[in-house]
């Protein structure tokens, strides 16, 4: 008989990792769909989802989620899809050092840390799948975006070295990398801005004016959005496949940003970006 295959979810209270627990239990998998607060957990586990509570922010949880799979599962995980992140926006002259701090301990080091005892468990067992969630703001900066793209940044490179890393192993490593999908990411952005970026007291002060009503205004899709099942869809692929990709792209601004990253000299991708 064929053990049910496991696996573990971050960031899962709402929108690409919601989803991706729902699809991928509807696939046949054994999901853990944590969540940072505990609220959202009792939710899933309303919903018949086994939900640990995991805050990259707080080492201890994240070994204790861990824990708890592995206790419930008899020590086997088949699969991590790391999801969980924020956004903080705001001109990178105006991000303090302790802003920074905060978004690349949930944004990085959480996951790093995750991967990291997950590992001796998937090496054990002699097999494994790690996903990455990134963005194509890993791939490409934007304006006002600064201490995101950081973590994106930072997250493609540490995952390329992990995947080459653990070639032979049995472990496979994944991005994803979607680009506008239907998510809270923008509401969750806010206070976060709040807190840290002290726009009235900017050089750049009359920007923010100008643009404060794109984070805080009611607004529809953006021209190229795809719902979070777009994601899912990917997810499945890398958890799923006999060999699955490095890199998969999610929405056409993803596809267009990495062929003009390799294609276009630098003051020319600027250029584009600048106006896009």
């Amino acid at each position: 008989m064929t053990p049910e295959r496991t696996l573990l979810v971050t960031g899962s209270s709402s929108g690409i990792g919601l989803t991706a627990a729902r699809q991928m239990r509807a696939r046949g998998w054994r999901v853990f769909a944590s969540c940072r607060a505990e609220a959202d957990c009792e939710r899933l586990r309303a919903e018949g989802f086994e939900a640990p509570r995991l805050d990259y922010a707080d080492p201890g949880s994240v070994s204790s989620a861990l824990a708890q799979v592995l206790d419930a599962t008899g020590g086997r995980l088949d699969a991590l899809y790391n999801n969980g992140a924020f956004a903080c926006p705001g001109a990178v002259e105006d991000l303090p050092r302790e802003a920074l701090r905060e978004i690349f301990e949930a944004n990085l080091f959480g996951w790093h840390d995750l991967t990291r005892q997950a590992i001796p468990v998937m090496r054990a067992q002699g097999h494994g799948r790690i996903v990455n969630c990134s963005s194509v703001l890993g791939l490409v900066g934007v304006k006002w975006r600064g201490a995101y793209v950081a973590t994106k940044f930072a997250l493609e490179g540490l995952t390329d070295v992990l995947r080459l890393e653990m070639a032979g192993t049995g472990i496979h490593v994944s991005l994803i990398e979607p680009g506008p999908v239907t998510s809270r990411i923008r509401a969750n952005s806010i206070p976060h801005f709040e807190r840290w970026i002290d726009w009235k007291g900017s050089a750049r002060r009359a920007e923010y004016e100008g643009l404060l009503h794109r984070l805080y205004g009611e607004r529809g899709p953006d021209r190229f959005e795809l719902p979070p099942e777009a994601v899912a869809e990917r997810l499945a692929h890398a958890l799923e496949a006999p060999r699955p990709q490095a890199r998969y792209y999610v929405t056409a601004p993803t596809y267009l940003s990495g062929t003009l990253r390799r294609l276009l000299p630098t003051r020319a991708l600027d250029w584009v970006v600048s106006r896009g």
